[in-house]
């Protein structure tokens, strides 16, 4: 065992090594975190609980999008106002969250749930790039905007994308650059995506 975690009791190692997992959470704050719920919000620690039993058994990716719903088609693919002639592929849910609360865009989406990054064993295979070349021939699709992020691995990515589609002759887009260079999308003003949406150019 951890020389840190020498007085503490086994289950609680195991919550603060839980937490600990999460994006942005070190030791320090997995065990503020641990002792807060335990010591002053045991309810919110049994709702979070069952907020993550009920999510990891229900949830399931949308058939269209790959993002997260319960049912076979989310919100944004079953509805009949989309344009869905308009294909947006990002990288996670949450890109597609600032997208939408840009209200400049009013098409479907794919989701890849990633990016390329050779280093860490990641390319188009890994992401099932097949299934957003599928996605984009669905022969409805007439235009699909690249949104990935403007860091090294989102470039990656779209550069992956672009040739793909470019050889099946679709109409592919990418963001404009008023998404500032090396920056994610899930921390960019709603302004300035819809900008970059609205002045997107074309790759292929």
């Amino acid at each position: 065992m951890d020389k840190n975690y020498r007085f503490e009791p086994e289950l609680l190692v195991d919550l603060i090594n839980s937490l600990k997992r999460l994006p942005g959470i070190g030791v320090r704050s997995a065990r503020r975190i641990a002792y807060h719920l335990l010591q002053h919000d045991l309810k919110g620690a049994s709702l979070l609980s069952n907020s993550l039993i009920k999510a990891v058994e229900s949830l399931r990716n949308c058939k269209g999008c790959n993002g997260f719903t319960e049912y076979d088609l989310c919100y944004i693919c079953s509805n009949q106002l989309r344009d869905k002639k308009l294909l947006c592929i990002v990288e996670t849910p949450t890109d597609q969250n600032s997208l939408e609360s840009s209200h400049g865009y009013k098409g479907l989406y794919y989701i890849l749930m990633g990016r390329v990054s050779p280093l860490e064993g990641i390319g188009p295979k890994e992401l099932n790039f097949h299934l957003v070349l599928d996605r984009a021939k669905d022969g409805v699709v007439e235009e699909v905007i690249i949104a990935t992020s403007f860091t090294a691995e989102g470039e990656t990515t779209a550069q992956f994308l672009i040739t793909m589609l470019s050889e099946h002759g679709i109409k592919t887009t990418r963001l404009a650059r008023g998404v500032p260079a090396g920056s994610e999308l899930e921390y960019i003003d709603a302004g300035t995506i819809a900008w970059a949406l609205v002045d997107r150019r074309q790759v292929s």
